[in-house]
């Protein structure tokens, strides 16, 4: 995935934000919290994303992916695609989702009001 395809795909999901910061990085939020974050590997562009507990497990362990620096030692749990192997661009994109919604559902119900998050009954 390029640099411009991350900003596309996460620029289509519902109500996020965009910003440049640390150093270049491209981070994108929902609801003001932090789902993803393309930049920080001098070499090659690296993606940094929210996993579940098991996701952090599993993915730490893979060729090309890491406990996402400053995130990770903080005992959160953020993985990034630092270098080739990894994740293909479909799986990449859907554990960026899944790092939506994760931010998302944990916003307070007046606040995925606001931004039209609900779902409508």
């Amino acid at each position: 995935m390029t640099r411009d395809e991350f900003n596309a795909f996460c620029k289509s999901l519902p109500a996020t934000t965009h910003v440049v910061q640390w150093g270049n990085s491209d981070v994108w939020k929902a609801g003001g919290k932090l789902f993803a974050v393309c930049g920080w590997n001098d070499e090659r562009d690296a993606f940094t994303f929210k996993v579940s507990h098991m996701g952090y497990e599993i993915l730490s362990d893979m060729v090309g992916m890491r406990p996402a620096p400053y995130l990770a030692s903080r005992g959160l749990k953020w993985i990034q695609q630092y270098d080739e192997g990894g994740l293909s661009d479909t799986e990449l994109k859907a554990h960026i989702q899944a790092s939506y919604d994760m931010i998302a559902a944990a916003l307070s119900k007046k606040k995925q009001a606001e931004l039209g998050l609900t779902k409508k009954e």
